[in-house]
C-alpha cells in the first residue's frame, strides 16, 4: 500500500470514527449523569463530546481531500 491509498484509508477511518462518537453521545451521557462529579458539569461534557466527534470528522475530510487534490 503506498503513501496515497494510506492517507485516504485514514482520513475515512477518522470520518467514521467522528460519526461513531456523535452515535454514541446520548447512551454515554446516560452513563455520565449517574458520576456525581460530572452530574452538574453535563453541558461542558456534552460539548466536549460533541468537539471532539466534529473535529475528528473535519480532520478525516481534510485529509480525504488533500488525497484528491
Amino acid at each position: 500500500m503506498d503513501k496515497k491509498n494510506f492517507h485516504f484509508y485514514y482520513g475515512l477511518v477518522l470520518v467514521a470514527i467522528g460519526l461513531g462518537v456523535f452515535y454514541r453521545i446520548p447512551q454515554v451521557m446516560l452513563q455520565v449523569e449517574t458520576i456525581e462529579f460530572f452530574s452538574k458539569k453535563l453541558l461542558i461534557v456534552k460539548s466536549c463530546f460533541y468537539i471532539l466527534g466534529s473535529l475528528l470528522v473535519l480532520a478525516g475530510v481534510i485529509r480525504t481531500y488533500k488525497n484528491f487534490k
